[in-house]
């Protein structure tokens, strides 16, 4: 069921059509996707390393700022697409409904006892330290090139603001989706629950009893 924010028309639903949430066993220290958390890190930490020596090894302004951009690209495109789905069973997308409406939607997967895809402890940590550092990093960068009068620079540092900004800004909604959605799963369900015995006959017997 898609629950429509009225302020932003944003939508939180659950990942690959969970029925209901149950309590998860506990989590995996082990890592269990290794190619998908090294290139979280990878593409966001060589564009930061790009940025801070460049300099020392190019004098091509133009060659650091395009390579800068496209590892911020590769970045936000894997984090947004695989690392964030297979780390920690998060995803945020946009979609055009019939209407030519946009809708954003974020998503989380609902992990039951016997889930095999439960998310690891170890892959969760790393995702979240990469995902909240490395933006805070380009922020510290933006005022120090205003501050230093490096006014070339700003273009490139206000494009890693907004690239993995957008990534932590999308992941934290669906952080908080999936818990809004579930206290909200949750009251329908008992409501659901309490209307039927309300309603229900004293010598009437439910399907399937």
């Amino acid at each position: 069921m898609l629950q429509q924010d009225s302020n932003d028309d944003t939508e939180d639903v659950s990942l690959f059509d969970a029925e209901e949430e149950t309590a998860s066993r506990p989590k995996k220290s082990k890592i269990r996707h290794p190619v998908a958390s090294f290139f979280h890190l990878f593409f966001r930490v060589s564009a930061i390393i790009v940025y801070l020596l460049c300099e020392l090894f190019s004098s091509s302004f133009i060659a650091c700022m395009v390579t800068i951009i496209l590892l911020l690209s590769c970045d936000f495109w894997a984090v947004k697409n695989v690392t964030g789905r297979l780390m920690v069973g998060l995803r945020w997308w946009n979609h055009i409904d019939e209407d030519g409406k946009s809708h954003w939607v974020f998503e989380s997967r609902k992990a039951s006892p016997q889930d095999s895809k439960s998310v690891s402890e170890a892959e969760s940590r790393i995702f979240w330290l990469g995902l909240v550092a490395c933006p805070v990093l380009w922020v510290i960068f933006a005022f120090s090139a205003l501050f230093s009068f490096r006014v070339k620079w700003l273009a490139v540092v206000i494009m890693g603001v907004v690239l993995q900004g957008a990534n932590l800004y999308g992941y934290i909604r669906c952080k908080v989706g999936s818990r809004k959605n579930f206290t909200s799963m949750a009251t329908s369900y008992l409501g659901k629950q309490f209307l039927r015995q309300d309603f229900q006959c004293p010598g009437e017997v439910e399907p399937g009893a």
